[in-house]
């Protein structure tokens, strides 16, 4: 039987991941989504409106037209929470969006502007039930979600709510967890602890944010390449605290020197594993084939 998580699944099949953005929030939208081409779909909660509602009605959409065709409920839906991770105590007086974002049924979520371990333990605390124990002690602490929001995800995931509550735990830190928990480490001040955030226990893909990045630097517009040395310098920084922390790596790179397949190639080579761009769908079809990918799409 296939994971409830398509991306996890691809990920421990070695093969990198092609994503695409929500769009309108429906249930409509989602019924239309759910033979989507891509691998992840994106809900950006950062700089748009916090549509919990929206966000329920299109995991239902999702989970109506489904199953996709490679066998699984739905397309794996990772959503950017609006809070920022800076501090730990702004995480904690946040909670509640991500209680409410993971009720939905979504299969991961994104923090930005993680600056602290302390913020991003608190983070990934906060995604867990308090009985599931791997990792506390060893860098956790207790999980802190709450029972009675687990009916509507297990409905979306296609699981009963026992179910599901043993199976929405982080991965890779529970093997058989379907969540995903991902960092923004997106400033100077995070990219100074970047080997400290992204060796917390449950984490499971980081991106370096090259607007936001770019913006702690000085500049008004840095987000496509050519970069400055010194973004060079912390792309490169951040991506070896991935490395090392066993993290996927997410980037994209729109170098309007390079073909399209060009830019695949320059970011598989880079050990990219969540590869971004305008050309979601070209790029997918180039990199899958340059990979051997077999799960159907």
């Amino acid at each position: 039987m296939p994971r409830i998580n398509r991306a996890i699944e691809l990920l421990e099949q070695g093969q990198p991941l092609y994503g695409t953005a929500a769009g309108e929030l429906t249930y409509e939208n989602g019924k239309r989504m759910a033979g989507t081409w891509a691998d992840t779909i994106m809900v950006e909660f950062e700089h748009h409106p916090f549509d919990t509602v929206g966000l329920s009605r299109f995991m239902r959409g999702l989970a109506d037209g489904g199953p996709t065709r490679s066998g699984h409920p739905t397309p794996a839906v990772i959503a950017t929470l609006p809070s920022n991770a800076r501090t730990k105590d702004e995480v904690v007086a946040n909670s509640w969006q991500i209680r409410h974002v993971l009720s939905t049924g979504v299969h991961g979520l994104l923090h930005t502007h993680t600056r602290t371990p302390e913020a991003v333990r608190a983070f990934v605390e906060h995604c867990r039930y308090p009985f599931q124990t791997i990792g506390v002690g060893g860098g956790l602490g207790k999980g802190e979600r709450g029972a009675g929001g687990q009916m509507e995800p297990a409905a979306i995931w296609g699981v009963d709510p026992p179910q599901y509550v043993e199976i929405a735990d982080p991965w890779p830190l529970n093997p058989k967890g379907e969540l995903m928990l991902g960092l923004k480490i997106e400033d100077q001040e995070c990219a100074e602890n970047a080997a400290a955030v992204a060796s917390v226990p449950g984490i499971s893909f980081a991106e370096w944010g090259p607007g936001d990045m770019g913006m702690s630097f000085g500049y008004s517009d840095r987000h496509d390449p050519p970069y400055p040395p010194e973004m060079e310098d912390v792309r490169n920084r951040i991506k070896a605290a991935c490395d090392s922390a066993g993290l996927a790596f997410l980037c994209g790179w729109m170098d309007p020197t390079m073909t399209l397949e060009e830019r695949v190639r320059h970011l598989l080579d880079m050990g990219v594993k969540i590869l971004g761009g305008p050309e979601g769908k070209e790029m997918a079809d180039i990199g899958r084939r340059i990979t051997g990918r077999t799960m159907p799409v």
